[in-house]
């Protein structure tokens, strides 16, 4: 079973408390009304989908409720890291050190 790091409630749980939400660190258009409907069709459905590395946010819906952001690789699907919403998207060397320090109960699968 993976084991998901919820940042706010500091504590590994089992993926099955927790629900994908889609890409992180879409911003909105600041003026919605002023973007052609190929753009607003971009802004709404097109999402990268990237081969390793991907940003994305989760909840921990049987848990504390909240979301937040995580890196996952979507090729061994490891976690390299979690961290809270509105918090900047992490640099390469922050991500190297968390996953660095992850434990080997982060990754656990029978």
């Amino acid at each position: 079973m993976l084991l998901i790091r919820c940042p706010y409630c500091e504590a590994e749980r089992p993926e099955v408390e927790f629900t994908y939400a889609g890409e992180a660190h879409i911003a909105r258009p600041a003026d919605p009304s002023a973007l052609s409907d190929d753009e607003w069709r971009d802004f709404l459905f097109i999402r990268t989908n990237p081969r390793g590395r991907h940003f994305e946010r989760w909840r921990h819906m049987h848990g504390c409720g909240r979301f937040f952001n995580a890196v996952r690789d979507t090729v061994t699907d490891k976690f390299a890291m979690t961290y809270k919403s509105g918090a900047p998207r992490p640099s390469d060397e922050e991500i190297a050190l968390a996953s660095s320090a992850a434990t080997p109960a982060e990754d656990a699968r029978p």
